[in-house]
């Protein structure tokens, strides 16, 4: 069948899927949001490729048949686990604004806003890339197989063709205007409607450039023809932008230190800062634990109002605290202190809604800073990996909006990550933390997260791809897991709850709906909304691995 986002397409508008248990395997396992790309990792591990080449693959399939989410135009955030050194490592890959970003990127000379869709499809807005660069250098770091071996499935697909996903179907049909611009046109028929789910499609463009990355690396893109294309691309249109050679060659990955908790008796760990979903994730399972959600029943309308406060609490101190910690200084050692949690937990009121949430209380000047207004939500996508070493990769990939800023340069998706900044350099007076500035990296709510079980070995590798649902998603999963007891399957099907995304939301479509009466009696204020938020997980069990992929897109778990 033919849905509309934009007009109520749910997982419920889907044809129902037989109820089976988690994918189950006993050496390797990848969970990623298309069948190809699942298909390209499980191949890598079977070749001998580490957790690290399969989602190098992974993600190079992702761009072909997925490139409304994620490509070498966009950035990336990565958990790495390695098992031989028992050693956790988070990679800031994430886009970064140019040295010519301008201050104030969202309105004109006199300071009237230009129109947020001129704004959010512009050169303007494209940052830096990271995902390419992150690539090369994990596998430098982690690989096993040649490089240009992890490359030939994507080349394989964009040059012979692939299939045009359901998913990626119904992101078309929300956005007929793409067809009227030539770079996409190949995805819509002579009367602008997409093509048909299954569709065989072809892009040569990204074929030769992948081809180009197989042989030289990543120096054609920060260092050759493939930066000059972008930069070129960058330029054009009403509201250009300028990314500089120097911009591209300079571009460094970040390595910083996981942040970590202890949560339902396990070690959590997640991104950080300015990769802030990591920190909401951490913050609200700790506040869910300490007010006893796992004695309450999954689907509960007083789950639910956990749910809602801890997520309301955790979005507060994101959205003021959370930025670039190369530029400012991120309070995360406060924001994650057991005395600042148990502060927080207390309170949500077992029987009402807060009327008002605000940030915790920090001392120092960062605390009067505003809050971070975003302009856009990332659509983004997760891939989660266990190769047969044990080694674990948790990687969230995106160009932000789907399809990003609408520039294609050499078959690649160029994304729009500016406009993950606050919209002005300064409110009231004070200039918000995630205030953009040349060279910063503005804040996301990525969140890959890996738990860890008793024996300190990863337990779950799981993330999500879904803008700021993301954080809420991936937190509802792990409650499902760690604190009911569910399979991953269906921990992850559950249906979703959340207020990371600026309003109290539950699924449309979902049992979760029907809460509604009862929370607004408690105070909340719900919104019914799409929730489309795509969780990829593998938990490592006692009988070996089970995996499971999110059926709000097209995603599947493979393994051997």
């Amino acid at each position: 069948m033919t849905c509309i986002l934009a007009t109520g397409c749910t997982l419920a508008d889907r044809p129902a899927a037989p109820q089976a248990p988690p994918v189950h395997a006993t050496r390797t396992m990848a969970a990623t949001a298309n069948p190809r790309a699942s298909q390209a990792a499980l191949t890598i591990l079977r070749q001998g490729g580490s957790a690290v080449d399969a989602a190098i693959a992974a993600q190079m399939m992702l761009g072909v048949v997925e490139p409304q989410a994620s490509g070498l135009g966009g950035g990336s955030a990565l958990l790495v686990w390695d098992g031989e050194h028992s050693r956790l490592h988070f990679y800031d890959g994430l886009a970064l604004a140019p040295a010519d970003v301008p201050a104030d990127y969202a309105h004109d000379a006199a300071g009237h806003a230009w129109p947020k869709e001129t704004v959010q499809r512009s050169g303007r807005v494209v940052g830096v890339p990271g995902t390419l660069r992150t690539m090369a250098l994990l596998h430098r770091r982690y690989g096993r197989l040649p490089w240009d071996r992890l490359f030939q499935d994507a080349i394989g697909a964009a040059r012979d063709g692939f299939a045009l996903s359901p998913y990626l179907h119904l992101v078309l049909t929300e956005r007929p205007e793409l067809a009227r611009l030539p770079q996409f046109a190949a995805y819509f028929d002579a009367a602008g409607k997409p093509l048909a789910v299954g569709t065989m499609l072809k892009d040569p463009a990204l074929a030769a450039t992948l081809a180009l990355i197989a042989r030289e690396g990543d120096a054609p893109l920060y260092d050759g023809i493939l930066g000059e294309h972008l930069r070129r691309a960058v330029d054009t249109g009403p509201l250009p932008g300028r990314i500089s050679r120097a911009d591209l060659s300079r571009y460094r990955v970040r390595e910083r230190t996981p942040l970590c908790i202890t949560a339902f008796g396990r070690r959590i760990c997640s991104a950080a800062p300015p990769v802030a979903g990591g920190l909401s994730v951490l913050q609200q399972l700790a506040i869910l634990d300490r007010v006893g959600i796992a004695r309450y029943q999954p689907g509960s309308v007083q789950a639910a109002h956990f749910l809602l406060e801890a997520s309301r609490l955790a979005e507060a101190d994101r959205r003021r605290y959370a930025a670039d910690p190369d530029f400012v200084p991120v309070p995360t050692d406060v924001l994650l202190d057991p005395a600042y949690l148990d502060a927080r937990a207390r309170l949500i009121a077992p029987d009402h809604a807060a009327a008002t949430v605000r940030p915790g209380t920090i001392d120092g000047r960062q605390a009067m800073r505003p809050a971070s207004d975003p302009m856009a939500l990332p659509a983004t996508s997760h891939i989660a990996i266990r190769d047969a070493a044990g080694n674990a990769v948790s990687f969230t990939t995106t160009i932000n909006l789907n399809f990003g800023s609408d520039l294609v340069s050499d078959g690649m998706v160029l994304n729009n990550a500016i406009t993950n900044f606050a919209t002005r350099p300064r409110i009231d007076g004070q200039v918000p933390a995630n205030a953009a500035s040349p060279g910063k990296r503005p804040t996301t709510t990525m969140s890959p997260t890996i738990v860890f079980g008793p024996d300190g070995q990863p337990e779950i590798i799981i993330g999500a791809g879904g803008g700021a649902r993301i954080i809420d998603s991936v937190v509802q999963t792990l409650v499902g897991r760690l604190a009911w007891g569910m399979s991953i399957r269906d921990a992850i099907d559950q249906p979703r709850i959340g207020a990371q995304n600026h309003a109290e939301e539950l699924e449309r479509g979902s049992a979760a709906e029907r809460l509604a009466p009862m929370l607004e009696a408690m105070g909340h204020k719900p919104k019914i909304d799409i929730m489309n938020a795509a969780v990829q997980a593998v938990v490592v069990t006692p009988r070996g691995l089970e995996g499971w992929a999110d059926p709000h897109r097209d995603g599947v778990a493979m393994g051997d």
